[in-house]
């Protein structure tokens, strides 16, 4: 498969303000940092050297945050999906360092009237970054509780205009072998793909995020942009993303094509079916002992049940 490979000839100081090329050098130097933790003893993660870390995210609070206790930042950071570097949970913390963010770009194409690949100055632009305290639900029956830096994805949806055609949106991670060593497995069909229906992307949960615990993204985390859709199990939530394709017709999600049986295409958190190898009633916060209840939609059903209000659930799991 091709790599997507991303160049430019034109510095980010020419085509932008003064205050957006000193945000992108910011960018850059806090990619940087998100590498330079990779090199902290274990021990000494949750106490890093903020110098370490020079470039924080200002944020707004959020009315979409939970108020419960968060997970510490080294389970956060060290605890993690990512099969591009590997199966492991700690093989995206001690791979990552090769992931190369300068210079991301993300294309936006398909059923939108105004096709665009924007750089991360584009991001930025597109609207203030929130705090946004969610619960994270996987497959697996374990969750976390992380305060993710972003903005709605339906800014940058409405920025490209989908056209009547448009109901569903697909997203394609980078494929590059020398930087995402797990994808010379065949564990799953690369790059990595997920989707959604276009009124679960335009809902206002549905984070483009770009960040969390105040700083920018690392790299096991999905920098420099992934989605966060916290009502749906983990694996929904594509990381480092390259390309957003707006579709007329349901798209290919990786899961989905690897296991059609285990992981549906609308995989919301939901005790009441079960995974053919597990339950899903129960879960465990990373850093408790004891297990609690699963909620129905993670605990976001005020927000996410219209959605569904016609579906059956257990036939379109």
């Amino acid at each position: 498969m091709r790599k997507h490979i991303f160049t430019t000839d034109i510095c980010s100081s020419e085509i932008t303000s003064r205050t957006l090329f000193e945000s992108r050098r910011r960018w850059i130097q806090g990619s940087v940092a998100s590498l330079a933790a990779l090199a902290i003893p274990e021990g000494g993660v949750e106490s890093r050297d903020v110098s370490k870390f020079p470039v924080p995210i200002d944020a707004n609070k959020s009315k979409f945050s939970s108020d419960e206790e968060q997970t510490s930042y080294s389970d956060v950071t060290r605890y993690n999906n990512f099969y591009e570097f590997g199966t492991g949970k700690e093989d995206p913390f001690e791979q990552a360092y090769r992931l190369k963010t300068d210079a991301w770009k993300i294309q936006v194409i398909g059923e939108v009237s105004r096709p665009k690949t924007f750089d991360m100055d584009d991001v930025l632009r597109l609207a203030p970054i929130e705090e946004r305290i969610y619960r994270l639900r996987c497959v697996e029956a374990w969750s976390m509780v992380i305060p993710w830096l972003g903005f709605p994805l339906s800014k940058l949806l409405n920025a490209v205009q989908p056209t009547g055609n448009a109901r569903f949106v697909q997203f394609v991670s980078l494929y590059d072998e020398e930087q995402m060593p797990g994808q010379k497995s065949p564990v799953l069909d690369w790059p990595y793909t997920e989707g959604l229906r276009i009124d679960e992307a335009m809902n206002p949960l549905t984070l483009l995020t770009v960040g969390l615990y105040g700083e920018v993204l690392p790299n096991q985390n999905g920098a420099p942009v992934r989605i966060v859709v916290p009502w749906k199990y983990g694996f929904k939530s594509a990381k480092s993303i390259v390309t957003i394709r707006v579709t007329e017709k349901q798209p290919s999600s990786s899961w989905n094509l690897a296991n059609p049986k285990e992981y549906g295409f609308y995989s919301n958190v939901n005790p009441n079916v079960s995974h053919p190898r597990w339950s899903q009633r129960r879960e465990r916060r990373i850093g408790d002992f004891l297990k609690r209840d699963t909620l129905m939609f993670n605990g976001y059903s005020e927000w996410v049940e219209s959605l569904y209000r016609n579906l059956d659930l257990t036939k379109h799991f």
